[in-house]
Order: structure tokens, then sequence, then C-alpha cells
């Protein structure tokens, strides 16, 4: 019994709503029967490791496509997998997983890889965790590399990586001599230019077969949250519940994580309020409050004048009801709002680098545009979420 009077089993109650909630969470790689819509992706993926299960060398990929399309979902179930398969093959196989989005730099790469590697080796040696550089995480990788015939790297949010020097070393470790393993790397990138901007040098040692990822239909939405049903109990969704969801996703380009994320959030929603079932009321606000789950994410690792700078675009938006704004007109308002923060603002020049920044994430969008024969040519910046959500997310902050 509690201090208040009520019992354990009061305190920690959950509900009537779930059955199965792993299958709702972002990072639950499904089996095959709940995968919709990519059969042609499957199978070219696990093409390109095909050769692996077998001894032999992989091909490296790179793995196209918006947010929430499938590309991770997809590249990790093949790659379990493969490794399954390689086993009964007596092959000794092993697959790493890094998001750049967290390790963003060729050191924490190479820490990642050769942590998780080590994790998995009996009598490997401690790694770590920081005073030495890539070059040494490279040295405690060759040698954890020796007692494996394949290793397939997986590279999440590539995009977001800062510098490019981890793909030649992982793409050439066998043609210079730094091991016998066959190592293969697939890249997972939100944007299509990805390739634009590796070095011919790394692009030629890559040589990997490109995949492009399109985004879900409605259909495929509605298949993909019918193959999640059974994360709640039997009867608890209202009929509306799915096809609602489904809906709302194929407005925002596809995106199945997202309609996973705002099924979720509607159940805990009814989960929390006592009611008996998830209706379409539940939906509109459990999309509200994934939305701003999602910002919160996206900007937690950002500094102070990043968020005042994110603020003072969609205070601007609100006001003036309008979409974009040239640089100038945010510097003012971010100047205000920084004061009001109580930071001492940065200059305009700094303030112009940090919104090309936030355009590259997806945060906002930038783009020229011609003012007429007095103002020329100038950019403007429009914030690619709606304000409300913005300024929810960072008020919470």
């Amino acid at each position: 019994m509690s201090e208040e009077g009520g019992t354990d089993a009061d305190l920690f109650a959950t509900g009537d709503i779930f059955r199965r909630r792993e299958l709702l969470r972002v990072g639950h790689v499904p089996d095959r029967d709940r995968i919709v819509g990519r059969d042609d992706e499957l199978q070219s993926v696990g093409q390109a490791l095909g050769p692996a299960t077998d001894g032999g060398p992989p091909s490296n990929v790179v793995i196209y496509g918006k947010t929430g399309t499938g590309k991770s979902l997809v590249a990790r179930h093949v790659t379990q997998r493969a490794s399954r398969i390689a086993a009964g093959n007596d092959v000794t196989f092993s697959h790493v997983y890094v998001d750049c989005s967290d390790a963003d730099t060729e050191t924490r790469v190479a820490r990642e890889i050769t942590t998780q590697l080590a994790a998995t080796t009996e009598g490997a040696p401690d790694i770590p965790q920081q005073g030495i550089g890539a070059n040494e995480y490279y040295r405690y990788l060759w040698d954890l590399l020796e007692s494996r015939d394949t290793c397939i790297v997986l590279l999440d949010e590539i995009d977001i990586l800062r510098d490019d020097d981890v793909l030649m070393q992982l793409s050439r470790a066998e043609e210079t001599g730094k091991t016998d393993c066959y190592l293969g790397v697939i890249s997972i990138s939100n944007k299509i230019e990805f390739r634009d901007r590796l070095s011919e040098r790394i692009d030629s040692s890559l040589q990997d077969e490109d995949i492009i990822f399109q985004p879900y239909d409605a259909s495929q939405l509605r298949n993909i949250l019918e193959n999640r049903r059974d994360a709640f109990k039997e009867g608890v969704l209202a009929d509306g519940v799915i096809p609602k969801v489904a809906a709302l996703a194929a407005r925002e380009h596809g995106d199945a994580r997202k309609a996973i994320n705002i099924l979720q959030k509607a159940g805990e929603l009814a989960e929390r309020e006592n009611d008996d079932r998830v209706t379409e009321a539940h939906v509109e606000r459990g999309q509200q409050k994934a939305e701003v789950q999602r910002f919160q994410e996206l900007v937690s690792g950002s500094t102070p004048h990043v968020k005042h700078l994110l603020r003072a675009l969609a205070t601007l938006t609100e006001e003036r009801q309008a979409d974009a704004f040239a640089t100038g007109e945010i510097y003012e308002e971010y100047r205000s709002t920084a004061a009001s923060g109580g930071s001492d603002p940065l200059g305009q020049d700094r303030v112009y680098r940090l919104l090309k920044e936030q355009s590259f994430l997806g945060v906002t969008e930038s783009r020229h545009t011609g003012g007429g024969k007095s103002e020329g040519s100038y950019l403007e910046h429009q914030l690619m979420r709606e304000t409300d959500v913005v300024l929810q997310a960072l008020g919470d902050e």
C-alpha cells in the first residue's frame, strides 16, 4: 500500500488499450509479413547482401528516400535475415547500425562501430569512449574484424555526417590491406543529392548500387497500420481511426513513421484519459502531440540562438500571416527575441549561416526570390512546420 492509500497496482496501471506496444516503437524491426509495399526494395537489398551469406563480398548500397519511407526498416530487416542465413552456412557475419544524427563525425562513427563489434566479440578489449582519435579506433576495428568473414555497416542519416573520410576507410579497407574481412557499407540518406556531395575519389571507391524508396500512398499506409492493429487490444480501435491516420500521413508525403507515431499517441491519450476506445478525436489530438514531440527531438540539441531564431521566424509567420521572410526581417525579430531571452544577439552573418544550416536539416526552406527592380534578388526563408507546433515545442523546452 502506498503512503496515499493506493496500491502499487493502481500506481502502475496501464489501462485496457495496448496489447503489444513494441509494434508501435520507431526502432522496432518487424517480421517480413508486416513490411508493406517494399517487395522490390527488399529484393534489391537482399541481392546486394546475398554473396555475403555464402562467404563472398557484399555490394555497397546507397538508399535514398524521404523520411518514413521504410529505408532503415528494410535495411535492418534484410541485414538481420542475412546474418541468420550466413550462420546456417558457417559464415561469420556481423552487422552494426550507426545513426549519424547521433554520431556525426568520423571519430564518433568509428567509435560506435568498434564498440558494437567489441560487445559481440569474446575476449575483446575495452574500447575507450574518449581520449583517442579516429585512427586509434580504426586499429581496434581492424583487429576485431580478423575473426569475421563479413561485416555490414549501416550508416543511417548519412547526409548529416560532417566529413566523408569514414566512407573512404571502410570502402577501401580490403584494398589497402587493413583487413581480409569483406566489409560492406549500406548508406541511408534522406537527400537524393547526397552523392553529389561526395568527392570523386570516395564516389569511385564505393562502387555502390543506388536504391530509391518512393513515399507510401494512402492504401499502403493503411495496410501498414492494419498490420500493427494487434498492438492494441481487440475491439479498442474505432472503425475510422486507421483510415483517418492513413489519410493524415498520406497528406504528409507518405511518411509511415509519422503514421505509426500518430496512432501510438492517439492510443496513449485514450489510455491516460481512461477511455475504453481510441477514436478519431484522439487521432486529431495525437497528431498535434506527435508533431510537437518530433520537433522537440529535432531541436533538442540546438543552441539557444537556433531556438531564438526559430521562435522569431514562427512569431513573424503568425503575426504577419505570411509564409516567407527575408534574412534582414528575420534578423530584426531574432534580435528582439534573443534580448528578451537574456542573450546577446549574434551578428547578421552568423544568423544567415544558422538559417542555411536549418534549411539543410529540413527545419526551414530557403529560396532566392526577385524583389523587383528596386530591391533585386534576395533570399527568403520559411518554416517547414506549422507555427503552433514550433512555438509549443520551443515553449515546452
